[in-house]
């Protein structure tokens, strides 16, 4: 199994009539991703990308039993588009727009904890490069030809380390069962410890390989949990060793605030936990086969 997203999963695009979404639209088409629709307000009963276009998230729920997302929304309208997905019933919604204001992803984030737990919609983005699993679908933005199928999860802020460490994997002759991209902004839909349960539960995946940044405590949260409740190997990589206090670096969420964001801090916490630590972002094709091999 993998987790999110597998090839029956079927999946709407919103905001699929855009430049942006139509290139990402074709290419998931072509992976073997199972987009069944797409939502632009104003052009529903069209079609594009082989696919109806409705004009809301229910109407295209309801037609086609979409139970996944991605968006391709402008950041103005992107809140809105995570909430009405939300209302429709989605059940994992990817959000790959960059740039929406910390004040909307407050909102959006409220407006989700008014669904109980276990009926929330869980949210991967904003600013984010989406979810692979390996030769099995892909709803995201993600270079799709470095990942092929295997025993390997990855959970990581940054988009191209995902993809640095899934091509260092595939020259070692090591697949991925799920990638999943977080987003780097300072307000984010799903965690490293949310990812980590689903890979804990996955049968296919034997390792993780977690890249965090500078910034907030998720990293953190995942070590404790990785430590108290995890079976499997978890491999840990932080960016930003040399990162000054206190200024953005890349990410709008990669920035040291408080006690505890900084990479060498949060390099000791995971060590102390057992996991394995990267020191390098050359390294994952070493140190991950070492890891499976024990």
């Amino acid at each position: 199994m993998s987790i999110i997203v597998n090839e029956n999963t079927p999946v709407i695009v919103q905001g699929i009539t855009g430049r942006i979404a139509t290139f990402h639209t074709t290419d998931m088409a072509k992976y073997g991703t199972n987009i069944v629709g797409g939502v632009t307000p104003g052009k529903g009963g069209t079609r594009h990308c082989g696919v109806e276009v409705f004009d809301t998230v229910k109407q295209a729920v309801s037609a086609t039993e979409a139970t996944a997302s991605i968006i391709f929304v402008p950041p103005p309208f992107a809140a809105d588009a995570i909430m009405e997905a939300a209302d429709a019933g989605i059940e994992y919604c990817v959000c790959i727009t960059e740039g929406i204001p910390i004040q909307d992803m407050i909102r959006v984030k409220r407006y989700l904890r008014r669904y109980q737990h276990a009926k929330r919609m869980c949210l991967i983005g904003p600013n984010c490069a989406g979810v692979i699993s390996g030769g099995k679908a892909l709803l995201g933005i993600m270079p799709a030809h470095i990942y092929m199928p295997g025993p390997v999860g990855i959970v990581s802020r940054s988009g191209t380390l995902g993809y640095e460490a899934a091509s260092q994997l595939k020259a070692e002759g090591i697949g991925v069962s799920t990638s999943v991209g977080i987003g780097g902004d300072p307000i984010n839909g799903s965690s490293f410890l949310d990812h980590l349960k689903r890979f804990e539960a996955d049968r296919e995946t034997e390792a993780v390989v977690m890249i965090g940044e500078i910034g907030g405590l998720q990293e953190t949260e995942a070590a404790i949990y990785a430590r108290d409740h995890m079976h499997k190997p978890v491999v840990g990589y932080i960016a930003g060793l040399t990162a000054p206090k206190g200024r953005t670096m890349g990410h709008a969420g990669a920035i040291v605030s408080t006690a505890g964001e900084s990479a060498a801090e949060k390099v000791a916490i995971l060590r102390d936990s057992g996991v394995t630590i990267v020191k390098l972002p050359s390294e994952f094709g070493v140190v991950v086969p070492k890891v499976l091999r024990r």
